[in-house]
């Protein structure tokens, strides 16, 4: 169970029996101690450390032969060494501008950690869905990390500032207008609200609606369990195991096919403890075929991940993913963790932050390291950003900023960050230079990491290499 202070682990302390109206003022006097102007400017500490070794403090305890990879991944251009560098960003927004408010912090909130999932109940919804980094910190670090990314996702695309520059305001204005719808509805109400496929596609106008309703469709289709079957198992003679697909997905050494490490077996009973009693009657029906290791992500290459097949009878399988879950980035900066496990943590900030989670998560340790679990891709339909134009990246700044302010409505006082951010776009015009400013630095910092690779200070390794 969780420390003491995990009773009310994610909001502020600000108190929870006050009016409206007085929570809205008391974040309207915020204004006095952190003037929303000053969220404007970003200047890199005096003592800030260089990006190659930031990279290699967050590699600490990762498997060093996976390593090159991530640096691959990372180096490709900078919006990819954006998506690997929580951490850097992290230490930069520690020393920026605070109100002091806390809520339960995504930790890693660029566009691509946005999209849609199935709830229990088959329903479509979209949300933050990468909760790796999640922890009770500052909400400006969130909005901060969100806004940047699109600007740094419009350079990518080799779209002009001031487009860029205006789809960070509309993804922080859209924020700012839904926690004030949000704070406006009653405790229950807002945790029962989840931004479903019907919204998602009303909000993106009448030229797109018809392309993501057809997508989301393909992807319901494609994502269960038995459309995955055929694409990630193979078989010998009668056994199903997880078929290898270098460099993403292979069995580890000593591990054949069908052999199922003891250190996973030993975990999963501990992962199955923590389910509902429910839960586990269900996962009883299941029997463990194989597991192989799976590379994922960016800034996640190099932890320990793996993919388990598990089969209730011929054609009735079910894939759980199981994920290193280490320390959040935010840590340093915001504080320890209430849990002793930091894969109870992250399925903290999934049940915390989404409307309605995977009945399957849950957390377990092993003998370094901890883990939670969850199914792989059930429904998940993620961003086409390689394809996104200046119109698409609009419309979807929109889908995250609202799911940003939701999530962090659910942990905190939305009628006091509402004050604080007011009716104007003061704060949304601050936030986009900020995050013109940011993408500046994050420029640099790829072109130091680029130069780390040239000159062989740093190793990495490219899909095409492999």
């Amino acid at each position: 169970m969780a420390k003491k202070q995990a009773s009310l682990p994610h909001a502020s302390k600000q108190k929870l029996g006050s009016s409206y109206t007085e929570r809205y003022a008391a974040g309207k006097a915020l204004r006095d101690k952190c003037p929303r102007e000053a969220h404007v400017e970003y200047k890199p500490a005096k003592n800030r450390r260089d990006a190659v070794e930031m990279v290699l403090a967050s590699e600490k305890g990762r498997m060093p032969e996976l390593l090159p990879l991530r640096h691959g991944r990372m180096v490709q251009s900078a919006f990819t060494f954006y998506r690997g560098s929580a951490l850097t960003m992290a230490a930069d927004l520690s020393s920026t501008p605070v109100t002091g408010v806390r809520v339960q912090c995504c930790g890693d909130a660029h566009l691509c950690n946005f999209g849609g999932f199935a709830t229990p109940e088959r329903k479509i919804i979209f949300s933050v869905n990468d909760l790796d980094e999640t922890l009770p910190a500052p909400w400006e670090w969130d909005v901060k990390r969100l806004a940047a990314s699109f600007v740094v996702a419009c350079r990518d695309k080799r779209l002009s500032d001031g487009v860029a520059k205006g789809i960070a305001m509309t993804c922080v204005r859209t924020y700012r207008e839904s926690m004030a719808e949000f704070s406006q509805m009653s405790t229950l109400e807002l945790w029962y609200y989840a931004l479903g496929t019907d919204e998602v596609v009303a909000m993106a106008g009448p030229l797109a609606r018809k392309r993501i309703t057809k997508r989301i469709e393909q992807e319901r289709a494609k994502s269960r369990a038995e459309e995955l079957f055929p694409k990630l198992v193979e078989h010998k003679g009668d056994m199903p195991f997880i078929r290898d697909q270098l460099p993403t997905i292979f069995h580890a050494k000593n591990t054949p096919p069908g052999k199922v490490h003891k250190i996973l077996l030993d975990g999963f009973a501990g992962y199955c403890a923590t389910l509902p009693t429910a839960y586990q009657a269900l996962l009883a029906r299941y029997k463990i075929r194989d597991a192989a290791m799976k590379v994922v992500g960016i800034g996640s290459v190099g932890t320990a991940c793996w993919v388990m097949l598990l089969m209730a009878g011929n054609e009735d399988p079910l894939f759980l993913q199981v994920k290193e879950a280490r320390p959040s980035v935010l840590e340093t900066y915001a504080g320890k963790s209430a849990f002793p496990n930091h894969g109870q943590r992250v399925v903290d900030g999934y049940r915390t932050m989404q409307p309605a989670s995977d009945m399957f998560l849950g957390w377990t340790r092993g003998p370094k390291r901890d883990f939670f679990v969850r199914q792989l891709r059930d429904v998940k339909i993620s961003a086409r950003v390689e394809i996104f134009g200046a119109v698409e990246l609009d419309v979807y700044s929109k889908f995250c900023g609202r799911a940003l302010a939701l999530s962090h409505a659910r942990s905190g006082t939305p009628a006091l960050l509402s004050g604080y951010m007011g009716k104007g776009d003061i704060f949304d015009r601050a936030i986009a230079a900020f995050s013109i400013a940011y993408a500046d630095q994050n420029e640099k910092d790829h072109s130091t990491m680029e130069r780390a690779v040239k000159t062989g200070k740093l190793k990495a390794v490219f899909e095409s290499e492999r």
